[in-house]
């Protein structure tokens, strides 16, 4: 009983935590939210993690998230396999898909989110990533990820044998102190926002 009162507790935390932070994020203009995202993925393309990587797995951002289709662009442009992840519903985990082509290849998909189209895409294993975009909510210097609740990226990541670099693109009001961390909870090897390179 102790236990899970801890865990609800942890939860309840993360709501709050998690409601604020995109309360802040939505609050941004949309002109600033253009230029930092293109600070952002600038500095994270001439990192030696993404420079050095052959596959690498992004995703498309949604909303008030950094615009990652320039970081996209630039990845097929430099001759990297781009993988992008695709929501299976029934087992409520991401399935992974080469994308070639932005416009042809994906199509709205649960939430709107662009994601693989099946019949276009070739399916890819985990274990073949290098480099990993996440995305998430908050991030601390220390690596902790606050996510959107679903748990996919936390189940994802333990399939990745190799271990791959896990950078989160975020601006700055992303970036907090602390964040309360459950068990299966996966952190991330460096958070970049438009004022530092690796806050």
């Amino acid at each position: 009983m102790v236990d899970g009162t801890i865990a609800g507790d942890t939860a309840a935390r993360k709501a709050a935590l998690r409601q604020k932070i995109l309360a802040c994020r939505d609050a941004l203009t949309a002109e600033y939210r253009t230029s930092a995202s293109a600070t952002v993925l600038a500095r994270i393309c001439e990192m030696p993690a993404y420079r050095q990587a052959n596959t690498v797995l992004a995703y498309f951002g949604f909303g008030t998230e950094i615009d990652t289709r320039p970081f996209l662009e630039h990845a097929l442009s430099d001759g990297k396999t781009l993988l992008l992840p695709r929501v299976d519903r029934p087992s409520r985990s991401l399935r992974l898909y080469q994308i070639r082509d932005l416009d042809a290849d994906l199509e709205a998909g649960i939430w709107g989110i662009r994601e693989p189209a099946r019949d276009r895409c070739i399916k890819a294993a985990p274990q073949s990533v290098d480099f990993v975009l996440i995305p998430g909510v908050a991030f601390t210097c220390k690596g902790e990820r606050l996510g959107y609740g679903g748990g996919f990226y936390d189940r994802l990541i333990p399939q990745m044998t190799k271990p791959p670099a896990k950078i989160a693109p975020a601006f700055r009001c992303q970036v907090i102190e602390s964040i309360p961390m459950s068990a299966t909870d996966q952190c991330i090897d460096a958070v970049v926002s438009e004022t530092s390179d690796k806050v």
